[in-house]
């Protein structure tokens, strides 16, 4: 029999126990081990799987049953869970978003380099996505040429208020750190920087309790200035219905398209500044050539996906999905469009991370929802593990 990873997840709420059935189809890892603070959770997914049942996720951690670890708690635990990981010289493969906020995420990006010979992954199972690599693979390709102009209108994530009542943590400073940035689009976050890299400074209009009864952030608009000069737009909200989700993006070679499943590109003849400094006409467009961009249909689970190659990774070197050290410009950005809508100006990156922890704990202090001082603190000094 080839070697498995012996695996344990902290946290069997909505991602927690669905990745129980995702490990358990991974030919390269055994689920030996599962914790959440709901004593009657843990033990029935440990009964499910044949996994030992622990309360706690420090003590999975210490328990020596485990070469690593899948971290799908709430937000707030993702930092002192992956610390205490690393410091017992296990591999980590954290939920997204990496941390609420910078800060935090550097925490845990500066123990995994104590520990290089671990491997540090994030489950963005987006990039897995066949029309995610495609468009990736077309921009890195150079097909559409300098990028000058990028607008994702991603708004399909309507939440009603009984959503938001279902918990007292949700859309809470003090539960979750943020609304739509830091629940809903951190894959879309994660892939915009994946695609076009980081901006040099940005812009964010955010609204807080917007559409619904929250604290935080549930409609946002940010204008983002990249080095070359290129621009972009990325709105989003969890108050519109029926929503859009359309990614544009303008290049020196023409514009591509990604809605409604489509890749559509329209590719200009020759460039298009070429043409514009050439041309001996005052109206004209280059010539257009409209194409549907074909790419293989999906298959299989994507959160599988993401958790075999973290497994591969560890037994064979085979590269990750997603490193953890690159979760951080998903976060910054979350980050530096809320510090923007506080601070009422363009922001420029990196954005000072210490001084937005800081606002935040003033958020967290007048939360409506206050959990006990050891779980609320932002930073990587708690660990008690809870479903997501």
């Amino acid at each position: 029999m080839s070697k498995k990873v012996k695996l344990g997840i902290i946290g069997l709420g909505n991602m927690g126990s669905a990745h129980v059935d995702f490990v358990k189809n991974t030919s390269t890892a055994e689920l030996v081990a599962v914790a959440d603070h709901k004593k009657e959770k843990a033990d029935q997914f440990a009964e499910k799987s044949g996994a030992k049942a622990f309360y706690d996720g420090i003590e999975l951690i210490k328990s020596g049953l485990v070469e690593a670890v899948i971290i799908a708690t709430p937000h707030y635990d993702h930092t002192p869970l992956a610390i205490a990981a690393f410091e017992n010289g296990l591999h980590v493969l954290s939920e997204k978003p990496i941390a609420v906020h910078k800060a935090d995420a550097q925490r845990m990006i500066d123990a995994h380099k104590k520990r290089p010979d671990l491997k540090f992954a994030l489950m963005f199972q987006q990039r897995t996505d066949e029309a995610h690599k495609k468009i990736k693979s077309i921009i890195s390709a150079g097909e559409l040429g300098e990028i000058r102009r990028v607008n994702w209108i991603i708004t399909n994530w309507f939440r009603t208020q009984y959503y938001y009542d279902s918990g007292g943590w949700r859309a809470t400073w003090s539960g979750e750190g943020g609304g739509v940035l830091l629940n809903q689009c951190p894959h879309q976050l994660d892939l915009f920087q994946w695609f076009f890299g980081m901006p040099k400074k940005l812009t964010a209009y955010c609204q807080f309790g917007r559409f619904h009864n929250i604290e935080v952030e549930d409609n946002v608009t940010a204008y983002l200035e990249y080095p070359n000069g290129a621009t972009g737009v990325f709105i989003t909200t969890t108050g519109e219905a029926p929503g859009t989700n359309r990614l544009e993006v303008a290049g020196d070679r023409g514009r591509l398209v990604f809605e409604d499943g489509k890749i559509s590109f329209r590719r200009s003849e020759k460039p298009v500044q070429e043409f514009s400094d050439t041309a001996k006409t005052s109206f004209n467009t280059p010539d257009m050539w409209d194409i549907q961009i074909p790419y293989p249909a999906n298959t299989g689970a994507m959160h599988q996906k993401v958790i075999a190659a973290f497994s591969e990774a560890i037994l064979n070197g085979t590269p990750l999905i997603a490193d953890g050290e690159e979760g951080i410009n998903s976060i910054e950005l979350a980050n530096a469009m809320l510090y923007s809508a506080w601070k009422g100006k363009a922001i420029e990156l990196p954005i000072d991370s210490l001084d937005y922890e800081t606002i935040l704990k003033e958020k967290i202090a007048g939360s409506r929802y206050q959990k006990s001082v050891v779980e609320a603190a932002p930073s990587a000094d708690f660990g008690k593990s809870f479903g997501k």
